[in-house]
């Protein structure tokens, strides 16, 4: 791989005090939002809220300092909360802390072997489709909060279907102090942010929600009542390894591996366009996992670059990773000192907090934006790895998403690869002087388009007559050959040969030419038959 190049050090040659100082204002407020942040997506993923935070002190500071992004800001994302909470729910803290670990190993894996330039073989449907599709579950899952619904005891509630199912045969025990709780934080979250640019709105959310509880004395549950907060350092814990757990996990670390390389690297593009700079997307793949170890082994969760924290901290005026750094320090201060008092938080303000986040995510008028101007099959993507978002995982919606983006890709491929036959002067009702003149026992194909696996079969409408003598092939329009193409060719020269017609290849590119030659066709054929242009071509098959 290319030298590990973590932009810190880079940032720090030319480092000046003027930009320290912009740079620990803006780590101050990035840790302000990420506080409450942290702590619903932590409960969204179904663990305690100090986990939240254990998260983003742990695996922001690693990240930063390791990073290959000047402003990355990573933590705790919402992409990951459904998947957490599966992974918990089925195996537990030890299984995640598993998962957590061995993700982190293959990020690293991803980074040496140059995986983040494969980033862009990603397509814009796919990340739609499942971005959109996990805005929806987490949004889905926060319902029973914001409403202030009781579930009996032994509701299983992990797939979306069976949240959907709990809402609608709980919703009679609807708590309307809750939803007043929560209607009053979300209307705060939504206009706050027209009020004041610098204070979080979340902030706001959380004081007035912890007030209105606190002095009226409403009948809503907290983080304290469903929780146990402590405050103090997250320790280092040692999950067990076992060739058994290790295979039970690979699925669940494969998925977070991929999902926090597809969002840190697509967060680290979003912050080049902002600053007009240029991220190294395998160190910053290989802090990713460095990260994320860290944060299991110290009681965390899974972690990635969060696009809405790493946006806040560029119009912070964060310009080097030391802005990263000052807020994961600001975040221990905070989980020191301030954490018993998160125990205050109501579950509907935290509820707001994820619809809020749910809807900055989903994209909704992108995706109504590619509903009516994209490709059927484009569309078609997209909408199938939503659904599956939503009614299945996140890994099923992947599989079957980049599954059928790939066929559909090849067919259209494919349906743009075709083979023309040149007609004979006499079949033209045109006086054109431009018209190439051809002996009557030559005849000539041109082949338009990529040759491969899906459209070699094209080569298969090639014909000729039984005074034929020669056979042209022009290939200019060939960028590329494959084997199976390849093999096609193979055969239309066995066919030549038994009817004693001799092959021209015209215009034959760089990348069509190697495969022929590495196969033995351009021996088999011989060299002279290989000519630069149809001129050339013609000029050959006419002296035969």
């Amino acid at each position: 791989m290319d030298k590990f190049k973590p932009m810190l050090f880079t940032c720090l040659k030319d480092y000046k005090k003027e930009q320290l100082i912009k740079d620990i204002i803006s780590g101050i407020i990035v840790a302000i939002i990420a506080l409450p942040l942290s702590i619903a997506l932590a409960l969204a993923s179904g663990v305690g809220p100090e986990q939240g935070l254990y998260t983003a002190v742990v695996a922001g500071f690693l990240i930063s300092f390791f990073g290959g992004s000047k402003v990355q800001i990573a933590g705790p994302t919402a992409a990951f909360a459904t998947i957490v909470a599966g992974i918990v729910a089925e195996s537990g803290m030890g299984g995640l802390a598993l998962a957590t670990i061995m993700a982190g190993i293959l990020l690293i894996l991803m980074g040496i072997f140059k995986f983040g330039q494969f980033i862009k073989f990603i397509p814009f449907t796919i990340t739609t489709g499942f971005t959109a599709g996990i805005a929806l579950t987490i949004l889905i899952g926060q319902i029973k909060d914001f409403l202030g619904l009781t579930y009996p005891a032994g509701t299983v509630t992990i797939e979306t279907g069976e949240k959907v199912f709990a809402i609608v045969k709980n919703f009679s025990t609807i708590n309307l102090y809750a939803v007043l709780v929560g209607a009053v934080c979300l209307a705060i979250l939504i206009v706050w942010p027209k009020i004041s640019k610098t204070i979080p709105g979340s902030i706001i959310a959380v004081i007035v929600g912890i007030l209105i509880v606190k002095f009226l004395k409403l009948p809503v549950n907290t983080i304290g009542d469903l929780y146990s907060v402590k405050a103090g350092l997250p320790s280092f814990t040692m999950p067990e390894f076992s060739f058994k757990s290790i295979k039970a996990m690979l699925p669940n670390a494969c998925t977070i591996a991929i999902l926090a390389a597809i969002e840190s690297l697509l967060s680290c593009v979003v912050a080049d366009g902002m600053i007009e700079d240029k991220h190294r997307s395998n160190t910053e793949l290989i802090a990713q996992g460095i990260g994320n170890i860290g944060s299991a082994f110290f009681g965390g969760i899974p972690a990635t670059g969060a696009i809405a924290r790493t946006a806040a901290n560029i119009k912070s005026g964060g310009r080097t990773p030391i802005s990263g750094i000052v807020h994961a320090i600001v975040l221990v201060l905070i989980l020191v000192v301030l954490m018993p008092y998160a125990a205050w938080i109501p579950m509907p303000t935290i509820a707001a907090i994820l619809f809020m986040v749910s809807y900055n995510m989903c994209q909704w008028r992108t995706f109504v934006a590619l509903c009516k101007t994209a490709p059927k099959a484009d569309i078609f993507v997209l909408v199938l790895t939503f659904v599956l978002t939503v009614a299945f995982d996140l890994v099923v919606a992947i599989e079957f998403g980049m599954l059928c983006a790939g066929v559909l890709l090849i067919k259209k491929i494919s349906d743009n690869s075709s083979i023309k036959s040149w007609k004979y002067k006499e079949q033209l009702s045109t006086d054109d002087n431009n018209i190439i003149d051809v002996p009557h026992q030559v005849r000539v194909y041109e082949i338009n388009g990529p040759m491969f696996f899906g459209a070699s079969d094209v080569i298969e409408d090639i014909k000729f007559k039984e005074y034929t003598k020669c056979l042209v092939i022009r290939m200019r329009s060939v960028s590329v050959l494959d084997i199976t193409a390849m093999n096609h060719i193979n055969k239309l020269l066995d066919s030549c040969e038994k009817a004693g017609i001799q092959l021209i290849l015209s215009h034959v590119n760089e990348q069509p030419l190697n495969v022929m030659k590495k196969s033995g066709f351009y021996d088999r054929l011989g060299a002279e038959y290989f000519c630069k242009d149809i001129e050339s071509a013609l000029e050959k098959a006419s002296s035969i």
